[in-house]
């Protein structure tokens, strides 16, 4: 389970990667992208949860922690889109940074 998160980390985080730069270049963003990244990103989340259910261990649950406040972060950032309001770009670093940091915890948990 824990690999077929990495996967749906990894393609959430190429969806990121582009709507933060679209964000960071010109103030709209794709929605159709949003979405899919979220659903990529919620599908990890999940996975990673079941995972962690069936293997336990501190590495997980410390990933799992830091990409569900990274979730948080994307869900103000969809409110903002939602709204049609131009999304902080700090608010996007800062998702993206948390994002990218999970991401890593998770890599170091599986293979190191």
């Amino acid at each position: 389970m824990v690999t077929y998160a990495l996967i749906a980390f990894a393609v959430a985080a190429l969806g990121g990667a582009t709507l933060a730069y679209m964000r960071i270049v010109k103030k709209d963003v794709s929605m159709p992208l949003a979405l899919v990244h979220g659903l990529f990103a919620a599908t990890g989340l999940v996975l990673l949860a079941i995972g962690l259910s069936q293997t336990g261990g501190t590495g997980l649950t410390i990933a799992l922690a830091v990409f569900v406040l990274a979730a948080l972060g994307g869900f103000t950032l969809f409110s903002f889109h939602l709204r049609s309001r131009p999304m902080p770009v700090f608010l996007v670093l800062v998702h993206g940074a948390a994002a990218v940091a999970a991401f890593v915890i998770l890599l170091v948990v599986a293979f190191g």
